[in-house]
């Protein structure tokens, strides 16, 4: 849930959504001139004041949905955590969990690279991507996110594998998503490097760790 104003950072309180009409036309407009802005301008120089004057709305009827920037990009990283965890959901099954070695790999590689697509063509996916961990009071939209598929991976790779050490397999999950984001963010600084040469590396060192957790243990 996201955090009243505090000393430790600003307010991103949800407003009253807008379920329908004009209402609902001008939150989506804030959304999308705000995705178009980041891209432009990045995070420090984006302003409401700026996202007003380019949607063409004065600044309280964006306040009526949004205290600040922050909430504003609060909301965007939840619809883009939202987007990536629909693929990663439709992949962390019992039966990819269970696949040999290289058709389990095989799927974190087009994994991978989907969500890197998804991401990219997304509105400002990029700008948002980097703004949920360089920003602190975004931080937590990353983390949440980030805990939730670690319980789905976990879940999926126990029904699999029964006999495997939960506490090591919640690990095993949480660093995979971890690397998996770094990897992604580190294309995003560095394009000159292959990605799908980075994905095939992640995925080996990815089935390494999950076959050793598999009992018993496969060769």
């Amino acid at each position: 849930m996201p955090r009243p104003a505090s000393e430790e950072g600003p307010d991103l309180r949800p407003k009253a959504l807008p379920r329908q009409g004009r209402a609902l036309e001008t939150y989506e407009r804030i959304l999308s001139v705000a995705a178009d802005l980041l891209g432009e301008v990045g995070i420090e120089r984006l302003s409401t004041n700026l996202i007003c004057e380019r949607a063409g709305l004065t600044p309280p009827a964006l306040y009526r949905y949004f205290p600040n920037k922050y909430a504003v990009l609060h909301a965007l990283g939840e619809r883009l955590m939202a987007v990536q965890n629909g693929l990663l959901r439709a992949w962390a099954t019992p039966a990819t969990m269970a696949l040999p070695r290289p058709r389990f790999e095989a799927t974190v590689v087009a994994l991978f690279g989907q969500t890197l697509d998804m991401t990219v063509a997304q509105p400002a996916g990029v700008w948002i991507t980097r703004a949920l961990r360089a920003v602190p009071a975004l931080q937590e939209v990353r983390i949440a996110s980030h805990r939730h598929v670690t319980g789905l991976i976990e879940a999926a790779f126990m029904a699999a594998h029964p006999q495997a050490h939960r506490p090591d397999v919640m690990v095993f999950a949480r660093l995979a998503i971890e690397a998996a984001y770094a990897a992604q963010e580190m294309l995003f600084d560095d394009p000159a490097l292959d990605s799908t040469a980075v994905g095939r590396m992640l995925a080996s060192m990815v089935g390494a760790e999950a076959v050793k957790l598999r009992k018993p243990v496969e060769d």
